[in-house]
């Protein structure tokens, strides 16, 4: 597939036809985090499906819907769902979401996730700000021609986590009931979790949290020159960090559990930027 900016523009030609809106902020809700998009005010709903050259989520837990509207006064198109390279996509498809709303006139992203903690300072229901991440496996999203209508085939990612989003998002924390900390993810492609041994190995290269997704999309939206803020939600301790087997719905029932305070913070977040 060739992935051309007429590509990705045929997807936001086709988007502004259903929506008049042009958003400010776009997000990216990971796995049982939906519930924030019931603070989008007078929201226009696009499934994925309806998009050409989109792509569609397989993961229960994402609605697989792309909605406009409002928050806190700031225009937001926001991703109910997003995709993963254990789906079966490759990491080239990935660049798709944040390159359309880039196209779309957003002029920074908020990436969110659900993430097994290794910091052991930290417990489910913490949130974590990114301040780095380390991805020692599978393609860059950035592999293939360089499409320099996005950016430049070399780029800096050293403030890819942008150091004043993250001053703010710290800032809101102050009134939230959620303990918020700053650290840096580690990417693993998944699906299966993580193995003790990787989890030991991760906490000596530096990480604090790990997880399946963000970093592609981080990547994409540094590539963009867009200014990013992403949040990890503390869904569970990592593997082997607690004498006990990990499951899927253990990630479902924190991050249900704490959403409504998520939410919360996520509006004084989006009303800071």
């Amino acid at each position: 597939m060739a992935y051309t900016h007429e590509y990705f523009q045929t997807s936001a030609d086709y988007l502004r036809t259903r929506v008049s809106l042009t958003p400010e902020v776009g997000i990216v809700l990971g796995s049982c985090l939906g519930p924030f998009a019931q603070a989008i005010q007078d929201p226009v709903e696009v499934d994925y499906a309806d998009i050409p050259h989109f792509l569609l989520s397989t993961v229960s837990s994402h609605a697989g819907k792309l909605l406009f509207g409002t928050v806190a006064g700031k225009r937001v198109a926001c991703m109910s769902g997003r995709f993963h390279s254990y789906e079966g996509y490759s990491f080239e498809e990935l660049v798709i979401p944040i390159r359309v709303l880039k196209l779309l006139g957003v002029q920074s992203v908020i990436l969110t996730n659900a993430a097994g903690g290794i910091n052991t300072s930290y417990r489910p229901g913490d949130v974590m700000i990114l301040r780095d991440h380390i991805k020692l496996n599978g393609d860059s999203p950035l592999r293939g021609p360089n499409v320099e209508g996005f950016g430049p085939r070399f780029f800096d990612v050293s403030r890819m986590y942008t150091p004043e989003l993250r001053k703010r998002a710290l800032d809101c924390a102050k009134g939230s009931s959620l303990r918020v900390h700053e650290g840096t993810y580690m990417f693993f492609p998944g699906p299966q979790f993580e193995t003790p041994a990787e989890i030991r190995a991760a906490r000596m290269l530096g990480a604090d949290a790990v997880g399946m997704s963000t970093v592609t999309e981080a990547l994409t939206a540094a590539h963009c020159g867009l200014p990013l803020l992403a949040l990890s939600v503390i869904t569970n301790m990592a593997a082997g960090v607690l004498d006990q087997p990990l499951s899927a719905g253990e990630v479902d029932e924190t991050a249900e559990g704490i959403a409504g305070a998520f939410s919360d913070y996520m509006k004084a977040i989006v009303a800071a930027i």
